[in-house]
């Protein structure tokens, strides 16, 4: 309002509250919360993750009383199929008060693709083929041996179509959530500072309330991304909010690992890193459906063809039976491959192969408007 629209203004009468303007210093509360483009991405990410350990929690107490034998019987291809069921929905139910809540489209979250298909399908051939590579230098290294499972052919298609419809709704699950929901919405507002207390707050969460030397792994990745994260926040990078997020994310996703029995800390470090080369997926082909196809093939092939320990868990109903030999660093012990250290390199190539082959140039990356948005003021 200029001079003359306050002059216009008719005088206001005795006793009539004024309206004084805020103090450029005054702190909104409300502000740290709501934004210019609606709730803050961190508000975003907290409520959906609550809301689906709520929904997982309601669904399980559904199953529970629905099914009471089905609830701590022997693991079973099916039993398993039917267990994943419980997330996915969860994370469904979620996702769909959170989606008008952020005024989104589910597409927006690092799903479209108009090649998804052709992406998801490469995804699942390098996720068979790297854990396929790694199990077999187990073996040559005579820190693993493979054994053949006496199975049926009937047995072997049946338990092969069940283990895959279980490991396709993990990958969705964990992609999911991580890759698509908390990637998708981070990068529209996050900096450095924001991403160091998350990952900060993960590492420090681990070390007060797991037990087990496991938590290294975690604490281990969040340094090794604190360096390359601060020098993209000295340069004003402009894609430093996504990899401030795949930091985050990635870091997020080893933490859950500790959740696991049997899990060492080069399994949950292996974790994380995996974890960041499906951030890494996400940018080279702009969406997440070769880390869904990457993940299920991954976990298919670990527990169904080659029978490793997933872990600390080996499942029934497998292909080959693989168990470990010798020094756990190298073999991974009762983590399975994933907690060998063989297991860097695999992710290091599955890196290299990501960037040689689908790396393009794009007119638009990633879709992520409002990215001058910031978790808070």
């Amino acid at each position: 309002m200029d001079v003359r629209d306050r002059q216009s203004d008719p005088p206001a009468l005795p006793g009539t509250p004024q309206n004084t303007p805020a103090s450029p210093n005054s702190f909104d509360v409300s502000s740290a919360i709501v934004g210019p483009h609606g709730i803050r991405a961190g508000w975003l990410v907290l409520l959906f993750y609550c809301l689906f350990r709520l929904f997982v929690y309601i669904l399980s107490a559904i199953v529970y009383a629905a099914a009471p034998d089905l609830v701590g019987s022997e693991v079973s291809p099916l039993t398993a199929l039917l267990s994943e069921l419980v997330p996915f929905f969860a994370m469904i139910a979620a996702g769909a008060i959170m989606l008008p809540v952020a005024q989104r489209r589910l597409a927006d979250y690092n799903l479209r693709d108009t090649r998804a298909v052709r992406h998801f399908v490469g995804g699942t051939a390098i996720g068979l083929v790297s854990l396929s590579a790694l199990v077999g230098s187990l073996e040559l290294g005579g820190w693993a041996h493979i054994g053949r499972e006496s199975l049926s052919l009937s047995r072997i298609l049946t338990y092969a179509g069940l283990w895959a419809l279980t490991f396709l709704l993990v990958g969705c699950v964990e992609e999911g959530v991580f890759r698509c929901y908390a990637q998708a919405t981070l990068v529209r507002g996050i900096n450095f500072w924001w991403a160091l207390a998350m990952v900060s707050g993960l590492c420090l969460y681990a070390r007060m309330f797991v037990s087990g030397d496991c938590t290294w792994g975690v604490c281990a990745f969040a340094a090794l991304g604190i360096l390359p994260c601060f020098l993209l926040h000295l340069k004003s990078a402009e894609n430093s909010r996504f990899w401030q997020a795949a930091w985050a994310t990635s870091t997020g996703f080893g933490f859950v690992h500790t959740l696991n029995h049997g899990e060492n800390w080069i399994g949950i470090f292996a974790a994380a890193f995996i974890g960041f080369a499906f951030c890494v997926s996400i940018k080279v082909t702009g969406s997440a459906w070769w880390a869904i196809g990457c993940h299920a093939a991954w976990d298919w092939a670990e527990t169904y063809l080659w029978g490793t320990a997933d872990s600390g868990f080996v499942a029934p109903g497998h292909v080959f039976g693989t168990s470990p030999s010798g020094n756990p660093l190298w073999s991974g012990g009762t983590d399975g491959p994933e907690g060998s250290l063989l297991i860097i390199p695999i992710v290091l190539l599955m890196l290299a192969w990501l960037v040689v082959i689908y790396r393009r140039p794009r007119p638009a990356e990633i879709s992520a408007p409002a990215a001058t948005e910031q978790l808070a003021s």
